[in-house]
């Protein structure tokens, strides 16, 4: 009876995992998954540099001849220490802050939320471990220079000759031994001579230990928190010939032919609660350990444990032979004249690559960088962002087959759950927990910044949803019933928070609130309804598989039933606010209003045709060009819109190249997409975008092709990832699907959507709702007809749906119907 009651308010959307057989012919070639240049970092633009990293440590790699730069980081270094930034004023004044908003009154509201909701404290900046700095005094003069990053390999790689003699470096940061490794070696017997020393822009202490040249540094004071993170790096150097001196400060290294280079990085951080650890001892462990291997051992390890989650996903969009002759910088920079599809799935695995070199299962999630940060001070801090940003990382993580790295974020979200319990209590007299729009290393809930950016309650709820759906991706009960009860917490903050609205008093509503980063301070905000939409009804359907308390669930969806229902405003939009307050003309990055398009499912092209199309026009009124992750966000909105050629142009605006030159561009040479400055979500973003144009699992079916480009005429991908426990591999020509392979992990009824007619053995016309409660659909077959009817083809084409029964762990080929087509 639940689940009809659920099903009524909420689409549960499955996925189908595919192996598409005979993928070799249509795989990248080689060389397309490799960034390639023909010079060094100019001018120590680190936006040229690249980025290697193992989850924990991470490394820009320079390249330079004469004076090589490895600048470095360590996830947990970041300024302060175990703080809370609750201001005890704010409950006292919650009411009559409400009072205002709904008295129209919201710069009184404004003002009285500055003073009582927020303290002196807005987050501790994640921060450099400063450089390693190789000095190569004869090699200012070199010729035949070449770099590369090996996406296939994490490995990065430079060559250059200086007088007849070749030398190449190539290092990585190794995912088998937790340290930085870097191997130079020279074409003639002992021309190797250069000496190695540290640069840090904090205070530090520099010494030798044994074989070791050791750095101590701290994170430092920040907003009156005092700095209380340690580190130590350890590096040391292994050579087979000539000979190494170590000083207090430097390590030299003369007549050598080769010789292996080891850093280790640790801290005192053991959790949010807690700095302890002996960083020196457990730097010094490590170093020790990794120095017993063999380089290329070590090397061979690295890339097989690397390769485990890199390798599952593939993606070809066709060939463009001529420009892999260029370099990275050239083929972006031609961009536009070219439209190069084999950039663009470089670019896309780029992001996978990033992705699982900055989030590992035990450590801290990709923050606004990733990993990877060359300052003090860090735009933004460069720390945790809830409102979009840090949703986006993760958006790739399901879908192209990198599941374990939403491990560090579901930890975030368990950790925010016990301290944000505080801040509910403490500012809004709630049950249950809360976070706003920002967080850090040291988990602090409360809001941060000013009312217009930092007066948002469902930074919480948003990332909650991120754990309904590794479920939805998964069907582990195992794993849900784990989180349960952070969901749980969440929904019982939103009950505990919603308030009559005085003039539509059958709503409930969240007040105060703001649609993210554009302001004024209201009530309602779409995004917030939306938002508690999803808490409530998927902790009701969570309920019904953990706990089946049917009295708790019926509360949930009673409440459900009383949020605003979204709204369609004077210009045909989908409204922003409970009033219908959007301007046309204005083009603010933030769309949070579509959440409820992606990466929510409660718009649909098939269900709610008309708030489809209110979205539509939203997101047109908004314009195609923005900050590098509001063109991600696009690009999976207007791929949610089914179209792709609109998607394409999307990805088409992100492709620009940003330097000096052109500060409107939106990638750097690096590939790191810009804000600008660098933010690394636009770099998933579009990764997932790219994902979402090619399969959707949202909305009742696993749609293969929804949003195509047609320009990308042929292809192929593999190791894409539904809901449900489906992985898909497909490949395409002339812009019509050619074969489809299913693989199901756990079973269960796939539902097939197609723009064309499929056979296979076991496959049936769909009838029905889909009986998979990971797919399941709130519209049947009839409400399918009646919308497309509504929409008149302006967005949707005419659909195949086809059902199989799957067994556990079986594949199931399937091939377009010639006879139908």
């Amino acid at each position: 009876m639940m689940r009809l009651m659920v099903a009524k308010l909420f689409t549960i959307i499955g996925i189908v995992k595919l192996s598409i057989f005979g993928y070799a012919a249509y795989g990248q070639h080689k060389s397309s998954l490799k960034l390639w240049y023909d010079q060094p970092v100019v001018d120590q633009i680190w936006e040229q540099a690249l980025p290697i990293g193992n989850g924990r440590l991470g490394a820009m790699v320079y390249g330079i001849p004469e004076r090589e730069e490895l600048q470095l980081n360590e996830e947990t270094i970041y300024a302060g220490g175990p703080y809370r930034n609750d201001n005890p004023n704010a409950l006292n004044a919650l009411p009559q802050i409400q009072q205002l908003i709904f008295a129209g009154k919201t710069e009184d509201a404004d003002r009285l939320t500055n003073q009582s909701f927020f303290t002196k404290t807005h987050g501790m900046p994640y921060q450099t471990a400063g450089s390693v700095i190789l000095n190569f005094p004869d090699h200012k003069h070199y010729q035949h220079y070449y770099r590369e990053l090996d996406l296939e390999k994490a490995v990065v790689r430079s060559r250059y000759t200086v007088e007849g003699v070749t030398y190449t470096r190539q290092v990585f940061s190794s995912f088998a031994d937790d340290v930085i490794v870097m191997e130079i070696t020279a074409s003639k017997k002992g021309a190797l001579n250069f000496d190695l020393e540290y640069a840090n822009p904090s205070e530090c202490k520099v010494y030798k230990s044994g074989q070791s040249l050791i750095l101590e540094g701290s994170g430092t004071s920040h907003e009156g928190i005092e700095g209380k993170i340690r580190y130590q790096k350890h590096t040391a150097v292994k050579n087979k010939d000539g000979r190494v001196t170590l000083t207090d400060n430097k390590l030299t290294v003369s007549g050598a032919t080769s010789v292996v280079i080891y850093m280790a990085v640790a801290t005192n951080f053991v959790n949010y609660k807690t700095v302890d650890q002996n960083a020196g001892v457990k730097a010094a462990s490590t170093l020790a350990l990794a120095q017993k291997k063999a380089f290329q051992t070590a090397l061979k390890q690295h890339i097989a444990m690397y390769s485990k989650q890199f390798a599952r996903f593939k993606l070809d969009l066709g060939q463009t032979a001529e420009q892999e002759n260029l370099t990275t910088t050239k083929r972006i920079e031609n961009f536009k004249t070219t439209q190069d599809p084999a950039l663009v799935a470089l670019l896309v695995q780029f992001g996978r690559y990033l992705l699982i070199c900055s989030s590992q299962p035990g450590g801290q999630p990709a923050n606004l960088q990733g990993i990877w940060n060359r300052s003090m001070n860090p735009p933004w801090d460069s720390k945790y962002t809830v409102n979009i940003n840090t949703e986006m990382n993760y958006w790739p993580a399901e879908v192209t087959n990198l599941s374990e790295t939403h491990e560090p974020l579901f930890q975030l979200i368990k950790d925010l759950s016990e301290s944000g319990r505080e801040t509910a209590r403490v500012l809004y007299g709630a049950d249950g927990w809360v976070t706003h729009h920002n967080t850090d290393l040291w988990r602090v809930t409360s809001p941060i910044d000013f009312a217009a950016a930092g007066m948002w309650p469902t930074g919480g709820t948003w990332l909650t949803q991120h754990l309904w759906e590794h479920y939805l991706y998964t069907g582990d009960q195992k794993f849900l019933t784990e989180v349960y009860p952070v969901m749980k917490g969440a929904a019982d903050f939103i009950l505990s928070i919603l308030i009559a609205h005085p003039k539509h008093k059958d709503w409930l509503v969240i007040a105060p609130s703001i649609s993210p980063e554009h302001g004024p301070i209201s009530a309602g905000v779409t995004m917030d309804n939306q938002l508690a939409f999803d808490i409530l009804t998927r902790t009701a359907l969570a309920s019904e598989i953990v706990d089946q308390d049917a009295a708790y669930q019926a509360k949930l969806i009673k409440a459900a039933r009383k949020l605003p229902p979204m709204q369609v405003g004077r210009y045909a939009q989908l409204q922003e606010w409970l009033e219908d307050l959007d301007d046309p003309k204005s083009d603010h990055r933030h769309v949070s209003h579509l959440y409820g398009l992606y990466p929510g499912n409660q718009i649909s092209a098939y269900r709610t045709p008309q708030l489809f199309e209110a979205a539509a026009n939203s997101l047109q009124y908004r314009g195609d060009f923005a900050t590098g992750w509001s063109i991600g966000w696009k690009i999976n909105l207007w791929a949610r819109l089914l179209d792709g050629n609109k998607a394409y142009q999307i990805i088409d605006n992100m492709l620009t190249l940003a330097n000096h030159k052109n500060p409107d561009g939106r990638t750097y040479p690096n590939m790191f997409t810009a804000h600008p400055p660098f933010q690394i979500d636009g770099n998933f973003g579009l990764s997932a975008g790219v994902a979402e144009m090619l399969l959707q699992s949202h909305d009742g079916a696993v749609h293969v092709l929804p949003a195509l480009s047609e320009l990308w005429r042929d292809g192929a991908v593999s190791g894409i990832v539904a809901r449900g426990g489906f992985t898909v591999d497909m490949n395409w020509k002339d812009g019509q699907i050619r074969n489809i392979a299913v693989t199901s992990k756990i079973g269960g009824n796939l539902r097939l959507r197609s723009y064309w007619p499929l056979k296979g053995k076991g496959l049936k016309r769909a009838a029905g709702e889909n009986e998979n409660s990971l797919l399941n659909p709130i519209a049947g077959k009839e409400a399918l007809v009646s919308s497309q009817a509504t929409l008149k083809g302006k967005y949707l084409r005419p659909i195949f749906e086809y059902d199989m029964a799957t067994q556990r762990g079986e594949k199931y080929d399937f091939v377009l119907d010639p006879q139908l087509f």
